[in-house]
């Protein structure tokens, strides 16, 4: 089963919430470290030099570090093939597993960014407001187009689980409680809860301290009478 003793440097409810259920979905002897990012810890010195750009998640194996949640998932894939969270390298199905990850961290991830993190896009009271209002739109497009993909599913590659249905559960998480829920879309929800289920999911809620909170509690699907565009 590899190397054991990985680090996950991580804070609940971020970015670290997928690599996170990998390796217990791997089953590898891991460590959570936490880094308390509502007091600055990810500015730290120590933390910096492992991860230069401040941000959670990072992942120590051995002497190796590495970075950016994505990643980290498809190496914890490869390093771990006997846990099938990715499809056999060459396949058409892998480079589906490589198109919907990209998707999902350079369009999605970064729409939920400018909605949850908009000081880093607008510096303005004006100027805020107009970004998170775009994010919104600009999010129910990808929450459309997703739930299109899903379908017959449940999965984004069909009926087989892997690590990128995984990083969409993680990311329709952050849009709870917005004006552009994942959990509005049939086949999404239907995502949702299934990827909920597994075990491995379950003990990484349980662990970062979400097990009873709306991480595990979806709500009431939505009818929009003027939906975003």
């Amino acid at each position: 089963m590899g190397n054991p003793g990985y680090i996950l440097y991580s804070s609940p409810g971020t970015a670290g919430m997928a690599p996170h259920a990998a390796l217990e979905e791997i089953g590898a002897d891991f460590e959570i470290r936490l880094v308390d990012i509502t007091k600055g810890q990810h500015y730290d010195e120590e933390y910096l030099a492992l991860n230069p750009n401040a941000r959670v998640p990072t992942l120590v194996d051995g002497d190796a570090v590495l970075f950016e949640s994505a990643a980290i998932l498809m190496y914890l894939s490869d390093k771990h093939p006997e846990a099938e969270l990715a499809p056999h390298v060459g396949t058409i199905e892998r480079g589906h597993y490589y198109q919907w990850l990209t998707f999902l961290t350079n369009s999605v991830q970064q729409t939920l960014m400018r909605y949850h993190q908009t000081y880093q896009f607008a510096d303005q009271e004006n100027a805020a407001a107009n970004v998170k209002a775009n994010a919104m739109r600009w999010l129910d497009g990808w929450w459309r187009k997703l739930d299109v993909a899903l379908d017959p599913g449940p999965y984004l590659l069909g009926s087989t689980y892997y690590g990128c249905d995984l990083y969409l559960y993680m990311l329709t998480q952050w849009s709870l409680g917005t004006a552009s829920a994942a959990t509005d879309h049939d086949n999404l929800r239907r995502l949702i809860e299934l990827v909920r289920e597994r075990p491995a999911v379950q003990r990484m809620l349980t662990t970062e301290g979400m097990a009873d909170g709306y991480l595990l509690t979806l709500p009431p699907k939505r009818v929009q009478d003027s939906p975003l565009v």
